[in-house]
């Protein structure tokens, strides 16, 4: 069985190489394609990926002349790997911030079939605190996880990793490219799927924070979080592509 992955990358240049280096090398028989989709970078990011290109047959650069955002970003990455024909996706970030090493574990519930979307979560095992999370931010992760609980009807311990493994056959019958969210993509995706009546789970991930940039305005996507759940109560979600 193998999978696709797409990788967000904006500015990444000085984590690219290592975030590819770190995939398991018995992992790379089931990866059919990489997408590197550089979104606007004003570094060396455009240059990395073409090197990795070289390197890697398996490895596909997508060079966005201007910076598009994250959202558009993972329509385009999910719509080019569904090309691929794979078993799955897997949104990786070219940061290095989500351990490329744990691609097996995340892409094992698709491989067996037992769900259609798994999130990583830094929650499951408390790896937040212990990988250098701020505090307001494991907080404030908290409270949103228990609203988004109550609301999806689901019981899971992290919905904003960025980390997700997806099953083709979801994505084929989801309409994710009527979203059009930014960086609440994500979250949209799983609650498109949740409503949509699809199988979602997760597994405990580590965390990392490092040096890497975050371009996320934290206020701005807690109300666009909220939006997204009452979004969801309303029924946007279980109408969205249905004539």
């Amino acid at each position: 069985m193998q999978i696709s992955i797409f990788i967000p990358a904006y500015n990444a240049g000085g984590h690219l190489s290592q975030t590819i280096a770190r995939i398991e090398a018995d992992f790379w028989s089931q990866i059919k394609k990489i997408h590197i989709i550089n979104d606007g970078s004003t570094d060396n990011t455009g240059e990395i990926a073409a090197q990795l290109s070289a390197e890697y047959p398996q490895i596909v650069v997508h060079n966005f002349s201007q910076n598009q955002g994250y959202g558009k970003v993972v329509r385009f990455g999910l719509t080019q790997a569904l090309k691929d024909q794979s078993r799955g996706i897997v949104c990786l970030h070219g940061d290095g911030q989500y351990a490329p090493e744990m691609l097996g574990e995340i892409c094992a519930p698709i491989f067996a079939g037992n769900l259609d979307l798994v999130q990583g979560s830094r929650h499951a095992q408390g790896t937040a605190a212990q990988g250098g999370m701020p505090r307001y931010k494991i907080w404030a992760g908290h409270a949103l996880c228990a609203l988004e609980n109550r609301i999806f009807k689901l019981n899971m311990t992290d919905y904003h990793s960025g980390y997700l493994a997806y099953s083709t056959a979801m994505l084929q019958k989801l309409p994710f490219a009527q979203l059009k969210g930014d960086f609440e993509m994500d979250l949209e995706l799983i609650a498109l799927a949740q409503a949509q009546g699809f199988r979602l789970g997760e597994i405990a991930i580590p965390t990392r924070y490092a040096d890497e940039i975050s371009y996320l305005n934290p206020w701005r996507y807690g109300l666009r979080v909220l939006r997204v759940v009452q979004r969801f109560r309303r029924g946007f979600y279980h109408n969205l592509g249905k004539v």
